[in-house]
């Protein structure tokens, strides 16, 4: 009989060979193919991690399921629990466990209906993947021949980390990871045995874990569980002791929200669910958060609900924290809003950008002297923020005291167009309209800026610094580039390329003087006086406020650190006090304490130069200066000499100008004299009381060229074309008052408007005039001759 079957099959193979090689053929292509690429098609939750792996927060799914991206590998606890739970041979079985299925058709028999599937954890795989298929024995066929086809693909290991990655663990919570942190808010790794066991049976049963139902059930399915794992060796009886006497997991954890606006951030900018590695630092982010919301709590009494910061670290460019929003603000405030990445009105926070550019270029010096006046510049009129003028102050001081009328005067000499094109180059993003549509208000806040291109910037600039010995005064073009917040994207340290002898961007030593007029910060107190700033730490610093007390900033910076503060309302509305040094500022110093102190930045040497100047001025000093050495940047040799200083001649007494038609030239002492214009004299005396006026000519000497010209400037208007007067309720048009200055303010000047004798002043020149609207020709003339005349029109509003 078995020979003529085999003659038979021999018979058959000859005569169809073709079909049955086909057949063959295409079965066994079925079964190379039979798996699904990629094996799970869900979707995922996106997680964010920082730079340790410690979960700061994570989005749902778009199914709505909490189901995290999937593991890099099992813990040996969930491992045991799952593997005597569900399958003992899993190591030792093809997919399929001949065994297994033949205890479950007893157990099925014994029971008269299915209570065992004999599935192996393979095929439990596949079933996920296939979806939700009815649980029947022609399913169960093919799930366990797509098991043995994923065990020659995959390795156990890899096999184990896609069950508990795709595992249902009872509502929502999908995978491992995301139960661990659902039902124990904490990560796998940390499992005890009772929680490992009471997952590894969640997924036999999942609707066990719902609080109120089936509670005593899945307590004696963990149970049962852990005593097999102590029978098994697995775990020892006192291990077994303790884990039995843990409680059951009770309402969900809500999943950390440490970060929750870089999380959506990265959600948006990085193309949706996946597991992202950030650079922040956990522990630093929750003291940040913490600080921020105590500060909010104070801040909110004033209508002042948002708090944004940003904490850089300089070398690597990596954000250690990120608080787009202090936590609390909620919906009412806007409290999901990143004002981290928001234009917002810069205020003054651009200053020190301007300065050390104009460093860079030779066109400033540190101490040199910059007009302080009542200025209108191209319909422009600037104002300090305490309403004063102080005729001329230091370079540096405008800086630290972040005067307006000074820095709009820099601004004007440096080029509006230039300044414009380098803050585009620094990588100020937001500034996207032309130079001529924010004008000089672009120094105080006329154009916006975000949170985050600013810190970058001032991260790049005190990287550049840094690096001047490291790099032995080469410059890598790198060191200025935007802060980063993931892992993968950090810029690595380039000092074996090429770097060039020209700055990229700015150069060291103009940096580091920005750095030090920076770190000596004074603002007004409530009398009017200056008072000086410092924190418990070595910092550079700069606050700015926004016009209309909407913004209000403060950014620090160290050698390793930047810190980057915004204060403020989200939507815009102004509040009294919202001032940078009051609301942000003591932000900023807060944050700084958080971070260890570092020695300070090496001042550049190779890049400056000692450099001789003026004492007074702080221009190059000419030979009539009384002289200064000090450190400069290498371009402060670009500089004009001192324009205020002029050999002046004087009688025996040295109380009068006199010349040789009026003195015998013998009798004249020639002496250098710091002379500033009568408008900024005007002011800077009240100042500086040891400001010597220069001498009147003698009454019997007629004025010279070689003496200096008009003593007299216009206050208001300083530069008169037209002259906006409002009307009064009445119909009325209101008067202008018109303001003097005179070198001599004793002076007995005598103001005509129109050739038409208006009145004289003496000591306080101003003089309320009343002209109607049209052009007219105020002339001065005080009582040594000196003509001052101006243009003018008045135009009534209404």
């Amino acid at each position: 009989m078995s020979r003529r079957f085999r003659q038979f099959g021999h018979w058959l193979f000859r005569r169809h060979w073709r079909v049955t090689l086909g057949v063959i053929t295409v079965l066994l292509l079925a079964y190379a193919f039979c798996l699904p690429h990629p094996l799970f098609r869900t979707p995922y939750s996106t997680v964010l991690e920082d730079r340790r792996g410690e979960l700061l927060g994570a989005r749902i799914a778009a199914d709505g399921q909490w189901r995290f991206p999937a593991l890099d590998s099992v813990p040996v606890k969930f491992r045991e629990a799952i593997l005597e739970f569900e399958d003992r041979r899993f190591y030792q079985h093809p997919g399929v466990d001949p065994l297994a299925i033949g205890r479950a058709l007893m157990q099925n028999l014994e029971a008269g209906a299915v209570v065992s599937g004999g599935s192996t954890l393979t095929m439990q795989v596949i079933r996920l993947a296939r979806g939700d298929r009815p649980r029947n024995l022609w399913h169960k066929l093919i799930e366990a021949i797509m098991a043995t086809r994923l065990e020659w693909s995959y390795a156990k290991e890899e096999i184990l980390v896609l069950y508990a990655s795709h595992a249902p663990f009872g509502g929502n919570v999908v995978g491992l990871e995301a139960a661990t942190w659902r039902y124990f808010a904490k990560p796998p790794a940390l499992l005890s045995w009772s929680e490992a066991a009471t997952l590894a049976v969640l997924p036999n049963s999942p609707a066990l874990i719902h609080p109120g139902r089936n509670r005593e059930a899945l307590l004696a399915k963990r149970n049962r569980l852990l005593r097999r794992l102590h029978r098994s060796g697995k775990i020892d009886a006192l291990s077994l002791e303790l884990a039995l006497a843990e409680a059951l997991p009770e309402t969900p954890h809500p999943l950390p929200r440490t970060a929750p606006h870089l999380l959506d951030r990265a959600f948006a900018q990085k193309g949706g669910a996946a597991r992202y590695r950030s650079t922040l630092d956990q522990r630093l982010q929750q003291q940040v958060n913490s600080i921020l919301q105590r500060h909010r709590q104070q801040l909110r009494h004033n209508g002042i609900h948002n708090i944004a910061a940003l904490i850089v670290e300089v070398e690597s460019g990596a954000v250690r924290a990120y608080a787009g929003n202090a936590p609390g603000a909620g919906k009412d405030h806007a409290g999901a809003v990143d004002i981290i990445t928001a234009p917002r009105s810069t205020g003054s926070i651009l200053k020190p950008f301007l300065y050390a550019l104009m460093l860079q270029e030779g066109q400033l010096l540190p101490q040199m002297l910059t007009p302080d006046v009542p200025s209108t510049i191209h319909g422009f009129r600037p104002e300090n923020f305490n309403k004063s003028f102080s005729g001329v102050v230091p370079a540096r001081q405008a800086l630290s005291r972040s005067l307006n009328v000074p820095m709009v005067h820099l601004l004007r000499d440096y080029g509006l167009e230039k300044f414009h094109h380098h803050l585009r180059q620094l990588g100020l993003s937001t500034i996207t309209q032309t130079p001529d549509h924010y004008g000089l208000t672009l120094i105080l806040g006329g154009a916006e800026g975000s949170l985050w291109d600013l810190a970058g910037v001032y991260a790049s600039m005190a990287r550049t610094l840094g690096h001047f010995y490291p790099f032995d005064g080469e410059y890598d073009p790198v060191d200025f580039r935007q802060a980063d917040y993931l892992i993968n994207d950090l810029v690595a340290p380039s000092l074996q390329e090429k770097r060039s002898d020209n700055p990229v961007q700015l150069a060291a030593a103009p940096i580091w003087f920005t750095f030090e007029a920076m770190q000596q910060l004074e603002r007004p107190g409530s009398e009017g006086s200056w008072e000086y700033f410092s924190s418990s730490r070595q910092l550079a610093w700069k606050t700015g406020t926004s016009y209309g007390f909407r913004d209000a900033w403060a950014i620090g910076i160290t050698p390793t650190h930047v810190i980057a503060v915004w204060v403020g309302n989200a939507d815009g509305e102004g509040r009294p006090g919202l001032v940078g040094v009051r609301a942000a500022a003591p932000v900023l110093f807060d944050l700084a304490d958080l971070l260890p102190a570092t020695p300070w930045f090496d001042p550049p040497y190779d890049e400056m130069r000692r450099l001789a100047i003026c004492r007074q001025s702080g221009f190059r000093a000419l030979p009539i200066c009384p002289a200064d050495t000090v450190w400069a940047p290498r371009n402060g040799t670009k500089v004009a000499g001192c324009p205020f200083h002029r050999l002046v001649h004087l009688d025996d007494s040295g109380s009068y100008q006199v010349d040789a038609d009026c003195e015998a030239p013998g009798d004249i002492r020639h002496e250098p004299w710091f002379i500033l214009p009568p408008l900024q004299e005007f002011y800077y005396r009240r100042h500086e009381p040891s400001y010597r006026s220069l001498p009147p000519v003698r009454p019997d000497c007629r004025e010279t060229t070689s003496q200096p010209g008009s003593p007299m400037q216009l206050i208001y208007p300083r530069y008169p074309t037209r002259i906006l007067v409002p009307t009064d309720l009445d119909g009325v048009t209101q008067r202008t008052v018109f303001t003097v200055a005179h070198r001599l303010p004793e002076t007995t000047i005598y103001w005509h408007l129109d050739n038409q004798f208006m009145g004289s002043t003496q000591t306080f020149h101003e003089m309320e005039l009343h002209p109607p609207v049209g052009r007219h020709r105020l002339t001065l003339v005080d009582e040594r001759g000196h003509r001052l005349e101006r243009e003018f029109e008045i135009i009534v509003r209404k």
